[in-house]
């Protein structure tokens, strides 16, 4: 009988066949793309058979809380914070994260800088963008994009290392361009202290769309881990 480890190893080589061909069919097969595993209600044990077996390499995390509860039985791996974050919650992540993928406001930007030179320790961020504009989701608007980083890019304790988007489910396509598109604009600004190395867009339901359209992290989580039972 199959066990959810044994799921768990069948789910990852489909989706790394699937990742490597859509690398070939559209011009990317030189290129490197993280596959996150995103880890919500997840069991560490499972999350620990991934990095192990699958060799997963970077962990999404959503909520501080769960994190926090978690944290201390993985197994080596990265770690980004991808979930909403309010500013009150910096100061539980900020030892132990690589990388904050959400920050979507200057008071945000501020208080993780602010964090950060306290322990002596550059943060690396992205800035997530609102693509579509939806009211339920975090980001910033892509027409406020350019004088946010501006201003982020004199923040000692933060290193831009690119940008984050959750696009709509319907009708991603659209906006995995657009997304794309403003990823170039801004790389070709060179903007001090912002550094486009990551466009991470992509998820269990678009995540080869996001190849094509020039995502180097795809944040996968049902796909990978199957169903979620959310708690």
């Amino acid at each position: 009988m199959k066990t959810e480890y044994d799921y768990v190893d069948e789910n990852f080589r489909r989706i790394n066949f699937n990742v490597n061909e859509a690398k070939e069919r559209y011009g990317r097969s030189d290129e490197y793309i993280e596959i996150m595993a995103v880890t919500k209600t997840i069991a560490p044990e499972v999350i620990n058979h991934a990095i192990t077996s699958c060799g997963i390499k970077t962990l999404g995390e959503n909520r501080v809380q769960e994190y926090m509860s978690k944290k201390d039985l993985y197994k080596p791996a990265s770690v980004h914070f991808i979930g909403q974050l309010q500013t009150n919650k910096v100061k539980y992540i900020i030892d132990s994260v690589d990388m904050i993928q959400s920050v979507d406001s200057l008071k945000l930007a501020s208080e993780i800088n602010r964090h950060a030179l306290k322990m002596n320790k550059i943060q690396d961020v992205l800035v997530e963008v609102n693509i579509a504009g939806e009211e339920a989701k975090g980001g910033i608007s892509p027409d406020e994009l350019t004088d946010m980083l501006y201003e982020i890019g004199t923040y000692q304790n933060i290193s831009v290392k690119g940008l984050m988007t959750v696009p709509p489910a319907v009708d991603s396509e659209k906006f995995l361009y657009k997304m794309q598109n403003l990823y170039i604009d801004i790389s070709e600004k060179k903007i001090d202290n912002i550094n486009m190395s990551f466009l991470s867009m992509g998820m269990s339901g678009d995540y080869e769309l996001a190849v094509k359209y020039g995502s180097n992290i795809l944040r996968i989580g049902s796909a990978l881990f199957g169903a979620r039972v959310y708690k």
